[in-house]
């Protein structure tokens, strides 16, 4: 009876152990975060300033920034210095997340990982930085100048924060598109000449992702499809390049088919069948032969 409760020891044993440093790890991920968030606290103003800037450059002299809810002026630079804990925190998370994964991976398997975990974090952080500096200096310098003059542009405070928010998180995943190249190949999900010849289906989704992860206007929606195709050319390169040898396998496989569906109707065509004329030939041969038997 004993040893058949062996196994089941065994698996929970294992089991418990697995939460037991998954707990590990994720309070390593809080404690990261909460360092951070504690160390720019006082600072949140200036945070929210900064990141202001991009709009206020372009209101005008007399116009200022305003909060509707009575919380604002606290819970909003709050809200903000959470995000960018989270924010900053981004490669620890992922490491602790990594240390408690690899071990069930193969050598292979982390030999991609590692580099693409790596590249994930440096990309995500690129379209965050080009959604700052590139995007919204143009969003905001248009939105401000189409308006009518009796306009006067007061932005609330935490409704802006959520929309450069949106825009940043659409920015980020949009640059990852590399990484789901390479991925989506990796898993023999499909090859880079396959992908290539869906070229066109891949604009129109990045087009149309632009419109789902952006804002309603036009310019933010062009601005992150734009990027999103060039790194999907990106990724189509990459992915040609690490998976060389597994697209060489695959060309000879399909030339080997080629081959054989090229002999097939060779072989059918020694096997036609006999026209009128060739039938009254075969016969007048068959016939003189009899003739010649019985001479």
């Amino acid at each position: 009876m004993s040893e058949a409760e062996n196994p089941e020891e065994e698996k929970s044993g294992s089991l418990m152990s697995h939460l037991v440093e998954l707990r590990d790890r994720v309070v390593r991920m809080v404690v990261a975060v909460l360092v951070l968030f504690l160390g720019m606290f006082y600072w949140a103003n200036d945070i929210y300033v900064y990141l202001a800037e991009p709009l206020t450059r372009h209101l005008p002299e007399d116009a200022n920034m305003i909060a509707i809810d009575v919380a604002s002026p606290f819970l909003t630079p709050f809200k903000l210095v959470l995000m960018l804990a989270i924010f900053l925190a981004m490669p620890v998370i992922l490491h602790q997340l990594w240390a408690f994964v690899a071990p069930g991976l193969y050598s292979n398997e982390k030999r991609i990982a590692g580099p693409l975990l790596v590249s994930s974090i440096l990309l995500f952080y690129g379209g965050v930085a080009f959604a700052y500096y590139i995007v919204f200096p143009l969003v905001f310098g248009f939105f401000t100048s189409i308006g009518p003059e009796i306009v006067n542009i007061s932005t609330d405070i935490g409704r802006y924060l959520d929309f450069v928010l949106a825009l940043f998180f659409g920015f980020g995943l949009a640059f990852e598109v590399p990484i789901a190249t390479i991925i989506l190949v990796a898993i023999g999900f499909t090859t880079p000449k396959k992908l290539s010849e869906k070229r066109p289906y891949v604009i129109v989704g990045a087009f149309i992702l632009g419109m789902m992860l952006t804002p309603p206007d036009v310019i933010s929606q062009v601005l992150l499809a734009l990027p999103m195709w060039i790194l999907f050319e990106a990724g189509l390169i990459a992915s040609a390049i690490i998976f060389k040898d597994r697209e060489q396998d695959e060309d000879d496989e399909y030339e080997d088919e080629d081959l054989e569906q090229e002999a097939e109707p060779a072989t059918v065509s020694e096997h036609h069948p006999l026209t009128d004329e060739e039938m009254e030939a075969e016969l007048d041969r068959a016939e003189a032969g009899e003739d010649r038997l019985d001479k």
